[in-house]
């Protein structure tokens, strides 16, 4: 879910979420229009790939006259384990409890029997990538090399580079394995090495500790508006003053993160809607999309510093494109690292509108900014360069591999030049001075 760097920022999430999510109060909803009830989109940022098994909607073609010549790539690691050893633990030993005094339901015994059974695979896989990780990051490396064979050639050069963690360099394999399946003469080059932290996976303090100052105005009083009740308990322990006494504290999140991410995982039973109501899960799911929304867009209550975080890795891309714009070879610039980092490049590419001030983590949420849509496993940033004869250059961009929309005027459909789009950014990034 996040690296160490980012956790520094996301922590007071989680210890305060755990309080929280033990609060007897009414339940809050999304507006109509926008209630979500698929239980796998709200796992959130724990949500698997979409198109791992799947394909994603049809490509606009390019206008006439317009050829693939360049590629640039940011992507999210694949479905992995949960980070933390407590992560799995704590559950287990909370509804222990409840077994040793005889007070679990027959739900609440098998949902211990299938977290213990989840607890002891993970011993010694914490934060890796699972098998379902590896053939997400397969699927879209096979999808990128049939999307753009002038791109995936012989004569072509791929570069991919990964952070320095274990789950992104299996990604980064895992996707160089899926384009070789189809492109199989192609030439990569690959590598993750900490002297390419500084874009790949920047650690921008100032920015860090202007957000963890916005918890308290911004982010705890929008918690103490959403809550997950204490409804679930009652299907797991029988006793209900005993569950709240001695079961309820510690089980959440926890609880819904362990049942969220069997999606990630081959064999672990889907057992999220069996034990949650979808109101209960998209409090939660709200709850934890709030640290995010926080951690990411343009808003005074962060002195709208955040989507700069990733100015670094936007300049890299565009002098990754300036180089490749003065070749004649076709080239692809693949980067595998965190959903810390791509939620952040989303809103600093301005996608979809996500860029824009908002006021609050309620208007972010109702405009788009959420993670189940932005950053599940294996999410993913393709930037593709097109060229004519005349040397005209136009981009398209795709989020989770659907085409979305940038800050300037399209020349057609999805495809803008990318000279505009390249100055703008440009200028934007030089705001902020290091």
């Amino acid at each position: 879910m996040i690296t160490n760097t980012t956790m520094k920022a996301i922590k007071p999430v989680i210890i305060l979420s755990a309080i929280l999510f033990n609060s007897q109060v009414a339940l809050s909803t999304l507006p109509s229009a926008d209630m979500e009830t698929d239980f796998h989109k709200l796992a959130g940022n724990l949500r698997a790939y979409p198109y791992a098994e799947s394909e994603p909607p049809a490509q606009t073609p390019a206008p006439a006259g317009y050829k693939p010549f360049h590629l640039e790539h940011y992507g999210r690691h694949g479905s992995r384990w949960l980070i933390g050893e407590n992560d799995y633990i704590t559950p287990v030993r909370n509804l222990e409890k409840a077994e040793k005094a005889g007070k679990l339901t027959p739900l609440g015994q098998e949902t211990l029997d299938v977290l213990r059974d989840i607890e002891k695979q993970s011993r010694g896989r914490l934060g890796e990538l699972s098998d379902k990780g590896a053939l997400q990051h397969q699927a879209i490396g096979r999808r990128m090399a049939r999307n753009y064979p002038e791109l995936f050639c012989d004569s072509s050069q791929v570069d991919a580079k990964a952070t320095v963690v274990i789950r992104c360099i299996l990604s980064m394999l895992n996707g160089l394995q899926g384009i070789r399946e189809v492109a199989p003469d192609v030439s990569i080059k690959s590598d993750a090495s900490y002297a390419d932290m500084y874009f790949m996976n920047y650690d921008d303090k100032p920015a860090w500790e202007i957000k963890d100052k916005a918890n308290p105005t911004a982010l705890w009083p929008y918690w103490g508006k959403h809550h997950v009740p204490d409804g679930y308990l009652t299907r797991l322990v029988s006793d209900k003053q005993f569950a709240l006494d001695s079961v309820a504290r510690g089980l959440m999140p926890q609880l819904y993160w362990i049942l969220a991410n069997t999606q990630g995982h081959t064999g672990q039973p889907w057992m999220l809607d069996k034990v949650f109501t979808v109101d209960e899960v998209r409090e939660a799911w709200r709850g934890d999309n709030a640290g995010w929304v926080l951690h990411s867009i343009d808003t005074p209550l962060t002195e709208r510093r955040m989507p700069y975080t990733q100015r670094k890795l936007l300049n890299n891309i565009i002098e990754s494109t300036d180089t490749a714009m003065m070749s004649t070879r076709p080239s692809v610039n693949l980067r595998y690292g965190h959903d810390g980092i791509l939620i952040n490049f989303i809103t600093l590419l301005e996608i979809d509108d996500l860029g824009k001030e908002f006021a609050s983590i309620e208007e972010a949420e109702a405009a788009g900014v959420r993670s189940y849509d932005l950053i599940p496993m294996a999410g993913n940033i393709q930037l593709v360069f097109y060229r004519n004869d005349e040397g005209d250059v136009l981009v398209k961009c795709l989020l989770n591999e659907q085409e979305v929309r940038l800050p300037a005027k399209p020349v057609s459909g999805p495809y803008y030049r990318w000279n505009d789009l390249r100055d703008y950014y440009k200028d934007k990034i030089s705001r902020i001075k290091d």
